[in-house]
């Protein structure tokens, strides 16, 4: 019995889709969570073999479950996940027990935005940056002058910790926010302006693959960085294209990827491209959704076969002009009803509504990815009439 186990999953999104493709691929899908809620939904995840309660920061904890099933009777043929706190963790256990790891180094660079910026320090990919440990390290005029800034905690996922400021004094309270929340060091780097584009890829054997390249609709929300909308690109302009593909090959060079999976934030910027951050895995959320509608590739059960050692195929399959729009909430509230489902699945152009919060539930105005509550994947005959069917 082969199985492919899991660290870590989300109830829906790409990290879900990915426990749906291991056993349409024939394996045995077991999940190692650190969450209660999955255990006791145990039921809502029928594709799921097993599921274990365990820390999935403790590696010796996890190595001797992994023992347990092999003396069970079952091969383990990969260790993955598809969320970003444990991709490094699922990596490096997958070489411990002599499995098809992904580039480990570069998956922690890549997780760590201070390394990663390092990684990139001497080239043009990115914003100008400074790491700081203290307030007291700080030179205001500095500051004063670069305004507008990005602050950042290097490990957040998820837009979390990251505030844009465009004065000294909110600079001075994010920053002494973040220093009290996460006492090590804080990036502070220079805002940006430009389209911003999400780009998936697989990498084999230091060969990069572009997946697929997203256009980024950016909502700024108290200082806070959303992505409300996503628009699926099948033609940049020649000059922008050919400099993006430099781009990215580069910038995964340089963070030593050789293979796995990674996507990346860009902004275009006065005809150069500079790295927002870059992640070692799929995007979350629909993402998953949005390149297979889009594209005719399931980026997931792509990357699954690339941990199992069998071939990958990424040739797109036909392109659809695809848009994804996504709902936050701007109060805070209990939800006491959904409205609007069946309305929004007979709309022209919709193939898929996802509702996030239950009855009950408390929302919140959006200061994480995780604030977004509904999405719609929307197709139409162009990218402005898909646009307009999603909005």
């Amino acid at each position: 019995m082969k199985a492919i186990v899991f660290l870590g999953t989300q109830f829906s999104g790409s990290s879900r889709e990915a426990l749906i493709a291991a056993k349409r691929l024939g394996y045995l899908v077991i999940l190692f969570t650190n969450r209660i809620n999955h255990i006791k939904n145990r039921s809502s995840f029928s594709e799921i073999t097993d599921m274990i309660f365990c820390n999935l920061d403790d590696f010796q904890e996890l190595k001797v479950q992994i023992i347990k099933l092999h003396d069970k009777g079952i091969e383990v043929v990969a260790i993955v996940s598809f969320i970003d706190t444990y991709c490094y963790m699922a990596s490096l256990l997958a070489g411990e027990f002599g499995l098809k790891s992904f580039s480990t180094n570069a998956i922690f660079k890549m997780q760590n935005k201070m390394l990663s910026r390092l990684c990139l320090k001497n080239t043009p990919y990115v914003p100008w940056f400074k790491i700081v440990d203290s307030l007291g390290e700080i030179d205001y005029l500095e500051v004063k002058k670069r305004l507008p800034l990005v602050i950042k905690n290097p490990i957040s996922t998820g837009s979390k910790d990251v505030y844009l400021v465009n004065t000294v004094e909110e600079f001075t309270s994010c920053m002494e926010i973040l220093l009290s929340k996460h006492p090590h060091q804080v990036i502070v780097e220079q805002y940006v302006q430009g389209p911003q584009y999400l780009i998936e890829t697989l990498v084999e054997n230091s060969k990069v693959y572009i997946i697929a390249i997203i256009e980024q609709e950016v909502y700024i929300y108290n200082g806070h960085s959303i992505i409300i909308g996503y628009k699926l690109v099948h033609d940049l302009p020649k000059d922008m294209n050919s400099s993006l593909v430099k781009a990215i090959n580069d910038i995964i060079k340089y963070h030593g990827m050789e293979n796995g999976s990674c996507h990346l934030e860009m902004r275009y910027v006065n005809n150069s491209w500079k790295l927002i951050e870059i992640n070692p895995r799929i995007s979350g959320g629909a993402m998953n959704e949005l390149i297979r509608y889009g594209l005719g590739i399931n980026l997931v059960e792509e990357t699954l076969k690339l941990a199992l050692k069998e071939e990958i195929n990424i040739t797109p399959r036909f392109q659809l002009f695809i848009n994804v729009q996504y709902l936050i909430c701007n109060i805070i509230g209990k939800v006491l009803k959904v409205t609007g489902r069946i309305e929004a699945q007979n709309s022209p152009g919709v193939i898929s509504v996802f509702i996030k919060p239950r009855r009950g539930q408390l929302i919140y105005p959006p200061v994480t990815m995780g604030n977004r509550y509904a999405y719609v994947i929307v197709s139409g005959l162009s990218e402005k009439e898909a646009l307009f069917n999603a909005k």
